[in-house]
């Protein structure tokens, strides 16, 4: 696993974890970093030329005067796929990061091959009332200055140690699953971001306010609709912030995309169960059918 930095308009840091096939290029989500996938990202290059990049305002990608909207990160994206890939690629996008594939997918079709959606961030059929405390701060997120403040005093209270357990008590239905290394690099990332103050939190405010407003817009159906690559989504049963109900939605507007539903686990099955996760995946005709004879997914069925 190699760290690597490209200039798109300021730094963007990405994970190369090797591999001589095809491009497959992982998106985190909200949140997240390029080392929620280190857990498979070396699996994944026994097959693929396996890349995770740190999206504006995430990880190691200062915003750099860019922002950190859905849109925004989107667009960054497809750069980075053409301006340093420089071929179609397999994209794979967990909660936001799945949100973006889907986007990335239907607008550039020509620059994805094949698409796996773990866990999107997409419009659900049944939205559940969060609970009063919760609400409080949900409400509290949409008044600037407020946000910023309440934010950043979490993150003093809590600690990088602590932030990092309570996120994935949130993300994991059971995170004693998560392996060790994986939670020790989370907490390390966490300590540097923790200088950046402030502006450690404005990016996830952008970006957390961005995709509520998606998630709430049915134009992206409208997106769904028009991706031509084979798609696999991949779900947790136990996922507390997208509902299995939504990934079956998802799946009744698309009958030809292929669901697998993992029993027992939460948002982030890469990190939680990972072997499970590569199994589903491994299982998946058109990742099978690329891996073995190189080409890209839709030629080779």
């Amino acid at each position: 696993m190699r760290h690597r930095t490209a200039d798109l308009d300021g730094p963007v840091h990405y994970l190369d974890f090797g591999g001589t096939g095809k491009p497959l290029l992982m998106v985190h989500g909200l949140g997240g970093s390029a080392i929620n996938w280190m857990a498979v990202g070396p699996e994944i290059a026994n097959s693929y030329h396996a890349l995770a990049l740190d999206l504006a305002g995430f990880g190691q990608t200062p915003l750099f005067r860019r922002l950190a909207a859905v849109g925004a990160n989107a667009g960054l994206v497809h750069e980075f796929i053409e301006k340093v890939i420089g071929e179609p690629v397999v994209i794979m996008g967990n909660s936001m990061g799945g949100h973006i594939a889907v986007l990335e997918a239907a607008i550039n079709p020509s620059w994805v091959d094949a698409a796996i959606l773990v866990d999107p961030a997409i419009p659900g059929v049944h939205v559940t009332r969060p609970e009063p405390a919760r609400l409080g701060v949900m409400a509290a997120l949409t008044i600037p200055g407020l946000a910023e403040i309440l934010l950043d005093r979490r993150v003093r209270v809590l600690g990088p140690e602590g932030l990092v357990h309570e996120t994935l008590a949130i993300v994991c239905a059971d995170p004693s699953r998560v392996p060790a290394e994986v939670v020790e690099a989370h907490i390390r990332l966490m300590q540097e971001r923790d200088r950046l103050g402030r502006q450690n939190g404005r990016a996830f405010l952008q970006a957390s306010r961005s995709i509520g407003l998606r998630m709430a817009d049915p134009r992206f159906w409208t997106q769904v609709a028009k991706v031509r690559a084979p798609t696999l989504v991949i779900h947790g049963s136990l996922d507390a912030l997208i509902p299995l109900a939504a990934a079956r939605e998802l799946a009744r507007r698309r009958p030809d995309w292929t669901l697998e539903v993992l029993d027992g686990v939460g948002h982030v099955p890469m990190m939680e169960t990972p072997e499970r996760f590569m199994s589903a995946l491994n299982a998946w005709s058109a990742y099978r059918i690329a891996r073995e004879t190189g080409l890209p997914p839709a030629e080779a069925s």
